[in-house]
């Protein structure tokens, strides 16, 4: 595996962080127009009211092509609480090691920044995804039904313990 190099925004970037969101979820979940439109508009958010002594944001790259994101979202989250955000790694380099050293990149910067919880939203049936979370200290604490992107999935939070 070539070496995973993880920068910060840029300008562009949003843009890639949607279309493989889009592509993804469509393509194996079947999620309609409505999750694309809202993680465009919710990042879109994000990046124009970002605060760096609250919020994160990188993206990595393999000889300098996008392969996968992450957010922290230290802003709207509630007070001393951070929330993990548009975690995405491209199909072909999933299980390659992306996602580890993007996730572990996030929580260091939660630490340094001293949040009081952090937790993510996700759904059932993203095995690899979970995984990860699990052996990095993440509890399933909630589940609720969701149907606003198509299909009926199970939404499931997890909170760092």
């Amino acid at each position: 595996m070539e070496s995973i190099t993880i920068y910060p925004y840029r300008p562009g970037i949003i843009g890639e962080v949607v279309r493989h969101h889009a592509i993804y979820y469509h393509g194996h979940w079947d999620f309609d127009a409505r999750f694309e439109v809202q993680v465009s508009r919710e990042l879109s958010e994000f990046i124009n009211e970002f605060d760096e002594t609250r919020d994160g944001f990188w993206w990595a790259a393999i000889d300098g092509e996008f392969v996968g994101a992450i957010g922290v979202d230290g802003s709207r989250s509630g007070a001393g609480q951070a929330r993990i955000r548009w975690f995405i790694v491209t199909e072909t380099c999933q299980g390659k090691g992306v996602g580890a050293q993007l996730f572990e990149h996030a929580l260091r910067f939660c630490a340094e920044r001293q949040f009081e919880g952090v937790y993510l939203w996700t759904f059932e049936g993203l095995v690899a995804a979970r995984k990860l979370y699990e052996r990095n200290g993440f509890q399933l604490v909630e589940t609720e039904k969701g149907v606003d992107w198509g299909p009926v999935i199970i939404e499931q939070k997890f909170e760092l313990t």
